[in-house]
């Protein structure tokens, strides 16, 4: 898909899981119980061991599913960038703005979502080429923070990550968010240990629930 349509179905989804920590024996698994429970953007995070190997693992996975886009987080150098990019990724998120990011994701055609914090980091990361903006960390700056950033920069698509559970994602949403990232509200390490997939499934459909609830509000 083009970068575009990649972008409209990263915003669509509404929901970005961030998958910190998983081991590549098990990412499959918490991918699938994942999408399950109606998640199916997917962050593999690159600080993660092996985290290029679980990148492909995923992009083979699913290549024949329209509905799953597969992306790489914490990326912090273009060297990074383009690995996850040529492993199969189709998004790349950064906690911070990186310009060799942003222009190695805009020459190889994959949507780039940098960090900001603050209007003036949300003007340049733009302006250098970004698609979207990761605000971070969403839940010390809050849903008001984010909707008075909005204000002035309507045009501009930001996705709060770090802290966005059930209890607040639909604040976000109702704030100007176009989706939210989420790591600890969906990833559960005791589950995934013990095999029990069919949480991380449930705290998918419940975070889905609530972004789904929010954006029929917000119409």
């Amino acid at each position: 898909m083009s970068t575009h349509e990649d972008l409209q179905q990263l915003v669509d989804s509404g929901v970005i899981a961030v998958l910190r920590g998983v081991e590549r024996e098990d990412v499959v698994d918490v991918a699938d119980a994942l999408i399950e429970g109606g998640v199916t953007t997917l962050e593999v995070t690159a600080d993660t061991p092996g985290a290029i190997d679980s990148i492909g693992d995923l992009a083979d996975r699913y290549e024949d599913r329209d509905d799953v886009l597969v992306g790489a987080g914490t990326v912090l150098d273009a060297e990074t960038a383009r690995a996850a990019l040529l492993a199969g990724a189709e998004f790349v998120v950064s906690p911070s703005t990186h310009e060799d990011v942003i222009e190695t994701c805009n020459r190889y055609g994959a949507v780039v979502a940098p960090g900001v914090a603050t209007p003036t980091e949300a003007v340049e990361a733009y302006q250098a080429g970004a698609d979207v903006l990761k605000l971070f960390p969403a839940s010390d700056l809050g849903p008001s923070y984010l909707s008075s950033v909005k204000g002035p920069l309507g045009q501009v698509p930001i996705v709060p990550t770090g802290g966005v559970g059930p209890d607040n994602a639909g604040e976000f949403i109702e704030a100007g968010a176009v989706a939210v990232g989420a790591g600890g509200s969906l990833i559960d390490d005791e589950a995934i240990a013990a095999g029990e997939f069919e949480a991380l499934t449930e705290n998918a459909e419940e975070l889905v629930a609530a972004v789904e609830d929010a954006k029929q509000s917000a119409e």
